[in-house]
């Protein structure tokens, strides 16, 4: 039986930093998903991987990122990057996590996140609706890390096979898999709701 519903904030709840990510591609004449390279090269340790973990302030990952795109063969200073990342809320997303939350199932946001990105008042209203939190700047882990699963689903009191996990990238959903969750990768966010009104029973379009 599902007991709680687990969300990613950029990409799901969010719409996604990738659609950034390809503007500033195409205005600065680098190739097709440069940025994502970047980030995707030594992925575990790399200077985006330490900044999510608060390893790195944002001078050093400015630097760090400069130097670790500039080796992949064009220079980015890493605070271009992080302009980037705060997308507009979905509305739709958080209808379906209202519905969620009024049908008594928990909620908890899994995030790989970064000091002072998302102080933004929609976001922060966003934010206490979720039962838990669970931010990778905080915990010191990340996703895809099993831990960082881990700590959400201890905060809930749950098991993992009685979650459901949203995110928008498959190596994140790949852990929580592996674990025992059940996972739905979200492209169309529509069609992410849909599944996950199968999943659960539950009309999830309530005070649209």
């Amino acid at each position: 039986m599902i007991r709680a519903v687990l969300w990613d904030f950029g990409g799901v709840i969010l719409t996604s930093p990738f659609d950034a990510f390809a503007r500033y591609e195409t205005e600065h004449a680098l190739p097709d998903g440069f940025l994502r390279s970047v980030n995707s090269t030594d992925s575990d340790t790399n200077a985006w991987a330490r900044l999510e973990r608060s390893e790195l302030s944002g001078d050093d990952f400015d630097a760090a990122f400069a130097a670790e795109s500039s080796a992949l063969g064009h220079e980015i200073p890493g605070r271009d990057v992080l302009a980037l990342l705060v997308g507009d809320v979905r509305p739709e997303m958080v209808v379906a996590l209202d519905a969620v939350r009024a049908a008594g199932l928990a909620t908890a946001c899994l995030t790989n996140n970064v000091v002072g990105v998302f102080e933004r008042r929609d976001i922060d209203e966003v934010m206490r609706r979720f039962d838990v939190v669970v931010e990778s700047s905080a915990v010191g882990v990340r996703k895809p890390e099993p831990r960082f699963y881990e700590i959400a689903c201890e905060l809930l009191a749950v098991r993992p096979e009685e979650c459901v996990f949203l995110d928008d990238l498959g190596v994140n959903l790949k852990p929580a898999k592996a674990m025992g969750m059940t996972t739905i990768k979200v492209g169309d966010p529509a069609a992410a709701i849909d599944e996950l009104e199968s999943l659960l029973g539950l009309d999830l379009t309530v005070g649209k």
